[in-house]
This record gives C-alpha cells, sequence and structure tokens, in this order.
C-alpha cells in the first residue's frame, strides 16, 4: 500500500514539477532576451509536450528564482580541423554563445526570423557555428558528437545490464542446478524461462538456443530503457526513433543472415502460384521484407511517447483550465493529477509489454525466415 502511495506522489510531483520547468522556461527566456517586455507569452502545449519528449544537452530538472537546476553534459563538437569540448552549462540554456557556436532554442530562432535570418535549416538543441553578431555562420561546418541525456541514459542502462547479467552469470557458474536462486536472480530467473518458453521455443523451434543470447539481450535492454524513461527527470530513450530504428536495424540484419533459399524462392517466384499472380505478389513480397523492422520501429517508439504525451496533456489541463479560472483550475486539479497517476501505472505495464512484443515480433520474423526450409525438408507445405 505504502509503495502505491510512494509512486503516485512521485508522478505527482514530476508533473507538476515538469509543467513548472517549462513554464519557467517559457516566462524566462523573454525576459533575457526581450528586456522591457510586459505582455505575458501565451501557453504553447504542443511546445511544452515536444521540449519534454526530445533529447537535450542536459539533464533539466526545474527553475527556483529564476536559477536552472540541471546537470550539463558533455559538448564534443568538430569543426574547422579542431576539436572543441566543453560542458553545455557554458550555454546557459540557450542564452549565450561559447567558444563560437550556440546552441539553438525556439526563442532564437523566432529572434533570427525578425531579423530577417534565413533558419530554414536550424532545429531545437541543435548547436551551430554563429558569427561575432550572434547570427548562424554557415559557412562553418559543425559535426556534433555530444553526449546528449539520451546517450548518457542508453550508456547508464546498458553499463546496467551487463553489470546485473555478469553477477547473475556468476552465480549460476558457480553453485550450478545445485542451489536454488537468490536474490535478483531470483527475480530475474522467471523472465528468462518466460522468454525462453513463450518466445524462442514456438517461433523458432530447434534453433531457439542459437537465437537466444540475442532475444533476452534485446528484451533486457529495452525493457531496461522503458523503466529508466519513467524516472522523473530522466529521457525518454525508447521514445526516440533514433534508438528504435537502429534496433530494428539490427533485428533486420539477424533475420536476413537467418534466410535460406526456400525463403527468397517465396519471395521472389512463389511457388504453385500462375505467373501472372506471381509478377503481382513480387512487389508485394520484397515490400514485406522492409515493412517487418519498419513495424519493430514505429511500435516500441509510438507507444513509448503516447503515454508521456498523455501524463503531460492531463497536468497541462490544469492550467489551462485555471487561465479561465483559478477555482477551476485548482477543483480540476485532483481529477487530472488522478488520470496522469493511472496512466503512470500503465506506463509501468507497458514497459514490460513493449519489451515483450518487440522480442516476440523478432523471434517470430526470424522463425519465418527459415521455417520454409524447414517445411520443405519435412516434406509439409
Amino acid at each position: 500500500m505504502g509503495s502505491k502511495f510512494m509512486k503516485s506522489l512521485l508522478v505527482a510531483v514530476f508533473s507538476v514539477f515538469s509543467f513548472g520547468v517549462a513554464m519557467a522556461e517559457e516566462g524566462h527566456e523573454p525576459a533575457q532576451h526581450e528586456a522591457g517586455a510586459t505582455h505575458e507569452e501565451k501557453l504553447d502545449p504542443g511546445k511544452i509536450i515536444i521540449e519534454h519528449v526530445t533529447d537535450a544537452h542536459d539533464f533539466h530538472f526545474m527553475d527556483i528564482g529564476g536559477k536552472a537546476i540541471s546537470i550539463p553534459l558533455p559538448v564534443i563538437l568538430y569543426s574547422e580541423g579542431k576539436w572543441h569540448m566543453f560542458s553545455s552549462g557554458n550555454f546557459h540554456h540557450g542564452h549565450e554563445a561559447h567558444d563560437g557556436f550556440f546552441l539553438v532554442n525556439d526563442h532564437y530562432i523566432q529572434q533570427m526570423k525578425a531579423e530577417g535570418v534565413d533558419v530554414s535549416g536550424l532545429k531545437n538543441q541543435q548547436i551551430i557555428a554563429v558569427d561575432a553578431e550572434g547570427k548562424p555562420n554557415a559557412s562553418v561546418q559543425v559535426y556534433d558528437f555530444s553526449m546528449t541525456k539520451n546517450v548518457v541514459q542508453m550508456l547508464l542502462a546498458s553499463i546496467l545490464l551487463i553489470v546485473l547479467m555478469s553477477s547473475i552469470a556468476k552465480k549460476y557458474a558457480k553453485n550450478g542446478p545445485n542451489k536454488a536462486p537468490s536474490g535478483f536472480q531470483n527475480a530475474v530467473e522467471p523472465v528468462i524461462t518466460f522468454v525462453r518458453d513463450e518466445v524462442a521455443k514456438p517461433n523458432l523451434h530447434g534453433k531457439y538456443q542459437r537465437y537466444l543470447p540475442f532475444l533476452l539481450t534485446v528484451f533486457f535492454f529495452i525493457l531496461i530503457n522503458n523503466l529508466f524513461g519513467l524516472i522523473p527527470g530522466s529521457a525518454n530513450v525508447t521514445g526516440n526513433l533514433a534508438l528504435t530504428a537502429v534496433l530494428a536495424l539490427i533485428s533486420f540484419i539477424v533475420i536476413l543472415f537467418s534466410t535460406n533459399k526456400h525463403f527468397w524462392g517465396h519471395v521472389f517466384w512463389f511457388p504453385g502460384v500462375p505467373v501472372p499472380v506471381k509478377l503481382i505478389m513480387l512487389p508485394v513480397e520484397l515490400m514485406g521484407i522492409f515493412t517487418k523492422p519498419f513495424a519493430l520501429m514505429i511500435r516500441l517508439f509510438a507507444n513509448m511517447v503516447a503515454g508521456h504525451v498523455i501524463i503531460l496533456s492531463f497536468i497541462i489541463l490544469i492550467f489551462i483550465f485555471g487561465a479561465m479560472s483559478k477555482s477551476l483550475g485548482y477543483g480540476t486539479s485532483p481529477i487530472f493529477v488522478g488520470l496522469a497517476v493511472f496512466i503512470y501505472a500503465i506506463e509501468v505495464l507497458v514497459a514490460f509489454i513493449q519489451a515483450f512484443i518487440f522480442t516476440n515480433l523478432t523471434a517470430v520474423f526470424i522463425g519465418q525466415a527459415f521455417e520454409h526450409g524447414d517445411h520443405h525438408e519435412g516434406g509439409h507445405h
């Protein structure tokens, strides 16, 4: 009961703090760049949500008294034959240039537009070279190898995965089957058994042991990153399309290396089908090879982003109603916070489900890559 209360309290505090950070940034930037402005900037829910689900060069938690509470990350740039390494804190959240470089934000883009500067190639959180006046210097090419929060969190998750699984493997090597598992080993063993019995064996049959290490690595890597993304102030790594694309690409390569001549025979010249139909099926079958990893990429990305967007949307509704009437804002806040807590609890379940779905679909696609050969050799069609 106590853990449920703490979880509810955690998400409520996180939600309010997250919106507070966004509101502080919304009100802070104009004060920095437009001294003397008296108008109050309107609430932009879409902008706030996008800022919270995209990558950044620091872990930004909140603003207190106009001072940002954040963890700056290393900036690593290569430009004009030189390496530049410094802390992202030197940008002061996109308010100042450093060493001839600037961290682009929405206000900077708007300011450059107002001055008639072409900003078609600029995007939020991009590091660019600027001239002495602070305007984009298109003649200088910048290669960004910075450690963003997505990269840092992914590395931390990878290290955690290696450490935990190595310690469990050492226990198995030391004790063998003679001693019952204990501690974290006892919690992980049912999950490993589940992936083996419910994912690998049904889809890969006699070849499941060959692919089980890969499937377990994919499952636990996605699961750990999904759970990390639910920690207040962390990054939603699996909600980044680049990461899900790389995971899908790795699965795609494994699938291709698992194919045999029977698989390609069914793709290019489906047996037992009239020639006119074969010509129609050929582009469909070829497209199907690429739609499988594409489906893996989009499914994981969309599901992990959706939960964060819904939680932020509920919290933003409090301030939208509060802008109409303070009493309405206070009156509806328990409802929307309760809904946010409910979605947060579902997101914990979704973290496990999406890791399972990605792993299971990967096993299904691998099984389809070589099952035609097995059926042919066994005399089955």
